[in-house]
């Protein structure tokens, strides 16, 4: 069973930064990575997606230039710095695992509990 634990939420200041973290868990696997996040009274949304191999990678508009996505495969971990934090980043974030280099909630198999993101304004 792939068990994915995020970790890394917190308060941060308009403008500060966080790094979330998701570890991974598990039988063998090469998954494409993704974060979404979740606002209160919103749907849940795509962040950012990476291949295990980090040659490729995709950011929502909205994050792209201040969120960077990576990973370690040596710890099994997948990273999502953020910076220039906006009140408008503040959500749970999620870390998902899938078999395809997508947007979509519906093809990610494996989702983590979710870490709270606040940022203040």
């Amino acid at each position: 069973q792939v068990q994915l634990v995020e970790s890394g939420g917190g308060l941060v200041q308009s403008g500060g930064s966080l790094r979330l973290s998701c570890v991974v868990s598990g039988p063998p696997f090469s998954f494409y990575m993704a974060w979404f996040r979740q606002a209160p009274g919103k749907e849940r949304e795509f962040v950012s997606v990476i291949t295990w191999s980090g040659a490729n990678t995709d950011y929502a508009g909205s994050v792209k230039g201040r969120f960077t996505i990576s990973r370690d495969g040596a710890k099994n971990t997948v990273y999502l710095q953020m910076n220039s934090l906006k009140p408008e980043d503040t959500a749970v974030y999620y870390c998902a695992a899938g078999r395809k280099f997508t947007r979509s909630t519906f093809d990610y198999n494996y989702w983590g509990q979710g870490t709270q993101v606040t940022v203040s304004s």
